[in-house]
């Protein structure tokens, strides 16, 4: 295991997520094994058409019912064995707007977490009360242009008394290593990559591997299960949120967010064989 000094390697994007609260109507169905649908909307880099340049939401439903347009397809489909591929390359479209290539923006086909369920980009939990965890099983397929794409993180959420949208835990896989980036405490009180501390935790390649995160006593741990590279790393202490200042409220997010913006051809891919949260 190795740790690096800050270093800042992505320019800052603060992204207002969709404010919409989602109503509909309750259908009862058979969701996957491994995903619990109504906890996630996902976005894929499509033009939503709407004049904002924005990239497309796809809700549970359309993922359950599969009734995504051909497009829509290109980006998220499911597997012979019930996993997910998601797919993505530099579009434009971005959940911020619309962007122009290397302008510090970046696509994504990727899951963001709906808290219990609840439809509400602005419901979202807090570090400083109760415990909140994510492993997401995943692979990579291929990565081109930099070899970078982030599979899991946990997103801060801009609010009436603070400003920013930190990306405050990302895992990064990066030419096969497994790399966490986590914010610390900054000097001049705004939560930014300016103070990201890095760490790589194990290197899967293109295997199969679990990435677990928690927020325990708003404390952050990880762990990394990789069965083939015989990895088994149980939840481990990285760093105190809660103690250090930290009070944003949170979300989940996992998926394929692809650190690359060189040019609108190379592309990354991605499987998610399933995806758990618990908060309690």
């Amino acid at each position: 295991m190795t740790s690096c000094s800050s270093e800042k390697t992505i320019v800052e994007e603060i992204v207002e997520e969709e404010e919409e609260v989602i109503e509909e109507e309750v259908v009862v169905v058979d969701e996957d094994t491994n995903f619990v649908w109504k906890n996630w909307y996902l976005s894929v880099p499509i033009d939503r058409a709407d004049g904002s340049k924005k990239a497309t939401s796809i809700y549970s439903d359309e993922i359950i019912s599969g009734s995504l347009s051909s497009e829509e397809k290109k980006y998220f489909y499911k597997n012979a064995d019930d996993s997910y591929t998601f797919y993505t390359k530099f579009t434009g479209f971005t959940t911020s707007g619309g962007a122009a290539l290397d302008a510090g923006k970046y696509c994504r086909t990727e899951l963001r977490e709906y808290w219990k369920g609840v439809k509400d980009t602005d419901d979202n939990w807090y570090m400083s009360s109760g415990t909140h965890e994510m492993e997401s099983t995943i692979k990579v397929n291929y990565c081109e242009g930099n070899g970078q794409t982030y599979v899991a993180q946990i997103h801060g959420k801009q609010s009436a008394t603070l400003s920013g949208s930190p990306a405050t835990v990302k895992v990064q896989w990066k030419n096969g290593d497994i790399v966490i980036e986590y914010y610390e405490k900054p000097a001049n009180g705004v939560w930014t990559s300016d103070y990201d501390e890095k760490i790589t935790i194990g290197k899967v390649d293109n295997e199969k591997f679990t990435i677990k995160l928690r927020v325990k006593g708003g404390k952050l741990e990880y762990g990394l299960i990789c069965e083939t590279k015989s990895i088994n790393i149980e939840y481990t202490f990285l760093y105190d949120y809660v103690s250090n200042g930290y009070n944003f409220d949170n979300y989940f997010k996992t998926g394929n967010y692809f650190k690359w913006n060189d040019d609108y051809t190379k592309a990354s891919e991605v499987v998610l064989y399933g995806v758990k949260t618990a908060h309690y």
